[in-house]
């Protein structure tokens, strides 16, 4: 008989979830608003009728479900299964696990978000095949998570892998985690979006100043249409991203190197050079053993991600 295992992404603003089969194929998928304003039991409320909406939706049986998995921002302590504190949601060392396995009479397992899609693209998505892959998000933030020897890395505290507050610059732009130079403040859209709004502020000669509102989207297309403030921006984001990876590279020796979020669907003018930088930072050796590719998941990561660490820590599969 097939086994199903649920997968939930849990949000500032909204939670999605699914129904997965043992290969990462989803059944059904379903998102709500996260009204984390409600507070910490509103929201245990809001997933479990959210797992029970998509059992029933997918015309699945409760006892065809084996486990379910959750990805959550952090920081949080994974083995208790605790949301120590994260900015866009009420939880304070919250036990998460407990009332959901409670309710379903399930195995649920929580990790962070970053780790658990580098575990949905090393079961399911660039990574699969691999035994040492590192995946890079790079979006808002930047975050990061490892598989070493085919295990997920947690570090000590469960919260290994924080690669977007590695610092690059000694002196450069101050950090929300108070450091300054952060890869973050450097690399991220976020850091791509502050650069274009001060070129535009201080009145630099670009077509950014045709936007009512900048985004590293608007930042790309204008690079891509030769505007040259863009491309001096875009080229700055990418050679920090570049020494990231090949600090990396460096550090871990992986076969691959999975970097996906927003940044990443800019397509080849990231990747090329992102190559470039890693290839003259890193040793040879490594960098010729690694390879750099766009994350396959996308926008389903999360949950597939989720379902991929439920299936990776359940004891039904060990």
């Amino acid at each position: 008989m097939t086994k199903y295992v649920i997968g939930i992404d849990l949000g500032g603003t909204k939670i999605s979830g699914a129904a997965s089969d043992l290969n990462g194929n989803i059944i059904y998928k379903y998102t709500v608003p996260t009204k984390a304003f409600e507070g910490e039991q509103a929201i245990i409320e809001r997933i479990n009728s959210l797992i029970d909406n998509i059992i029933k939706s997918s015309k699945l049986m409760y006892k065809d479900i084996l486990c379910i998995g959750i990805g959550s921002p952090g920081p949080l302590d994974s083995e208790k299964g605790v949301i120590v504190t994260t900015p866009n949601l009420p939880f304070k060392n919250f036990n998460i696990v407990k009332p959901i396995s409670k309710k379903f009479k399930l195995p649920v397992y929580l990790d962070n978000d970053a780790n658990v899609a580098a575990i949905g693209e090393y079961k399911f998505g660039a990574g699969k095949g691999t035994t040492n892959m590192v995946f890079i998000t790079v979006s808002t933030g930047i975050g990061g998570g490892a598989i070493l020897n085919g295990k997920i890395y947690r570090g000590h505290t469960s919260n290994a892998l924080e690669i977007g507050h590695t610092t690059l610059e000694e002196d450069g732009p101050k950090c929300n985690c108070g450091n300054y130079g952060c890869a973050e403040t450097l690399a991220s859209g976020t850091a791509i979006q502050r650069d274009a709004v001060e070129a535009v502020k201080r009145g630099d000669n670009t077509s950014l100043t045709k936007y009512d509102k900048i985004t590293a989207r608007e930042v790309f297309k204008e690079a891509e249409n030769d505007d040259k403030i863009s491309k001096n921006i875009i080229d700055r984001a990418l050679t920090y991203l570049g020494i990231l990876v090949a600090n990396i590279i460096n550090t871990f020796d992986p076969e691959v190197i999975v970097i996906g979020g927003g940044v990443s669907n800019a397509g080849s003018i990231v990747f090329d050079k992102v190559n470039e930088v890693a290839s003259n930072r890193s040793f040879k050796l490594l960098y010729e053993n690694t390879k750099i590719v766009h994350a396959k998941l996308g926008t389903d990561a999360g949950v597939i991600g989720a379902v991929a660490l439920a299936i990776m820590e359940s004891k039904d599969f060990k």
